[in-house]
């Protein structure tokens, strides 16, 4: 088990895009595990940013699969669709010190990784709505940091994800913009998540800093796959969990992250919580950025 750290303060943060599945579990799990571990606190972030992509009642039956397998959160959860007014405020920090620019690119107009090569920001203060809001990046910007599981990752920011948008044409914020921010607002010292949100770190990391905020330190842990290496998800249509069988789902879980397994004789979600929270090892998660479901 892992030594006490009472600042500790981790977070499963899923979107209401549909009821959580057998890779979100994993996501869920691993974070939680390695919050309780650390004697820290584990939080709940509803990421409901995107109205369009949402689905209705989902919401609901992501927090009740939560509880029903034992994985309960130490606070309310926080939804960013009440978070506009945080939001808008980091913009207008960054507007003030210069970091932002607005984008009235077509997708078409755009160049290699969505960036705006430098079409718009001459005249950006003279573009008419609507218009993105991007985040200005330096081109000699590196982002490193060390990845609790996927190791020393290093990104050349300025030349791969030049000048993201932090805000949409429709007025939506990005998810880059409002993680950074949320992050920040609940004292998250560590995010346990899936790998294919790693090359959403360097942008999330850049934003902090910029923003004069710390940055957590990061574990991508692998996510599932189709046996044809497409992500497990809600958008293509992953089977949801079933609630009923919430200690065997559990049990699965562990097993895709490496844990050694509970007592045969643990029946019940939070007994196997709490044998898997003294046993658990993040150095026997696999070194992967997908596993095969």
């Amino acid at each position: 088990m892992c030594a006490s750290t009472h600042s500790y303060r981790g977070r499963f943060a899923p979107s209401p895009t549909g009821p959580l599945h057998k890779g979100s579990l994993i996501a869920a799990l691993a974070s939680y595990l390695d919050a309780r571990a650390h004697s820290g606190q584990w939080l709940v972030r509803i990421e409901d940013i995107d109205p369009p992509r949402e689905q209705a009642g989902a919401t609901q039956s992501i927090l009740n699969s939560l509880q029903a397998h034992g994985l309960y959160w130490d606070d309310d959860p926080l939804f960013q669709s009440t978070r506009s007014d945080a939001y808008e405020h980091a913009i207008t920090r960054l507007h003030t010190d210069g970091l932002t620019f607005a984008c009235q690119c077509t997708r078409a107009a755009l160049g290699p990784d969505g960036c705006c090569n430098g079409r718009c920001e001459a005249s950006s203060t003279s573009l008419t709505p609507p218009t993105a809001t991007r985040f200005r990046v330096e081109r000699a910007t590196v982002i490193s940091t060390d990845d609790g599981v996927q190791g020393q990752q290093s990104w050349p920011l300025g030349q791969d994800a030049p000048d993201f948008v932090i805000k949409r044409k429709d007025g939506l914020f990005a998810y880059q913009l409002a993680v950074a921010v949320d992050d920040a607002q609940q004292g998250i010292s560590r995010v346990v998540r899936g790998s294919d949100l790693l090359d959403s770190t360097p942008r999330q990391i850049a934003l902090m800093g910029a923003l004069g905020y710390d940055a957590p330190e990061y574990s991508h842990i692998p996510i599932l796959a189709t046996p044809d290496g497409q992500k497990l998800s809600k958008q293509n249509h992953a089977a949801p969990l079933a609630d009923q069988t919430a200690a065997a789902n559990l049990r699965e879980a562990l097993d895709y992250l490496g844990q050694p397994p509970p007592p045969t004789t643990l029946e019940s979600p939070v007994d196997i919580l709490t044998a898997a929270t003294t046993q658990w090892s993040e150095a026997a998660i696999p070194k992967a950025m997908a596993i095969i479901a």
